[in-house]
């Protein structure tokens, strides 16, 4: 008998725990549902000066507990987003920039309502092109290329490291163009005199390597978003290959779809 009740307690104390873990996972799952839904107002100036409403208000307005708003703020917090001031409440801290994914458009082009973007051009200069370079720029294995390494900074502040490869034969003729204050995209258009046409894009999360995290002056290690992009003039050749590596906190990406079946 006494070992059936010990069994018992054991029974109910686990269907206890199994409770709390599924009470925790439940808050934790709409704590991730807020802060995304904050972060879009974040994000679209849905707080244009600057402050969040309080707890209860945002707890009233979303139907959620004053814990898993508090969860959700600790999400944004920990993003970089938003901060809590004592006597102010919480606060917007940090913006990104939207970039679309629709238009193929220069860094500048693109950004150019939110301030003046600069070049600082570490490295170019004629370098042999690895394989899978050249397979994409269709020239020959180990042919020369024009190599660009670029940090880019929007209002001072590190955006986004581009490594950029072009065939020489256009490449040679940039070597003394502006590239400090001047988008590639639009440099390419002049000296051919063609317009460009369109872009492959991939676009992946990679952690930053302990050089890029230096030069962009983010955390090592740091989730940075990698676009590789393969840009052709409007007859097809391919002219631009590049590696971009945004920040992630200071840049977002959007684009509009539409459905083809």
């Amino acid at each position: 008998m006494a070992t059936d009740r010990i069994r018992d307690h054991a029974g109910q104390g686990a269907t206890t725990v199994a409770a709390h873990r599924a009470r925790r996972r439940l808050r934790a799952d709409q704590a991730r549902q807020l802060a995304d839904l904050l972060r879009h107002q974040l994000l679209g100036d849905g707080f244009p000066d600057g402050t969040l409403p309080h707890e209860s208000t945002l707890a009233t307005d979303y139907g959620a507990t004053r814990n898993t708003v508090r969860q959700a703020l600790d999400l944004l917090r920990a993003e970089g987003l938003v901060e809590r001031l004592p006597g102010v409440g919480t606060v917007v801290v940090a913006r990104k920039y939207p970039h679309g994914l629709d238009c193929l458009m220069g860094l500048a082009e693109t950004l150019h309502e939110h301030g003046r973007v600069t070049n600082e051009v570490r490295t170019m200069g004629p370098a042999p092109a690895p394989a899978p370079v050249a397979e994409r720029l269709h020239v020959p294995p180990g042919t020369d290329v024009l190599y660009i390494e670029r940090l880019r900074r929007l209002g001072g502040l590190p955006l986004s490291l581009d490594l950029t490869y072009i065939p020489l034969d256009i490449g040679t003729t940039l070597l003394g163009a502006d590239l400090e204050n001047t988008d590639v995209f639009r440099l390419l258009e002049a000296v051919t005199g063609r317009r460009l046409g369109h872009a492959e894009i991939t676009l992946e999360a990679v952690n930053a390597d302990a050089h890029s995290a230096a030069v962009l002056e983010a955390p090592r290690g740091a989730a940075v978003l990698m676009l590789e992009r393969l840009t052709h003039l409007a007859d097809g050749r391919p002219v631009d290959l590049e590696f971009i590596r945004f920040r992630g906190d200071r840049i977002t990406m959007s684009g509009l779809l539409h459905r083809s079946v």
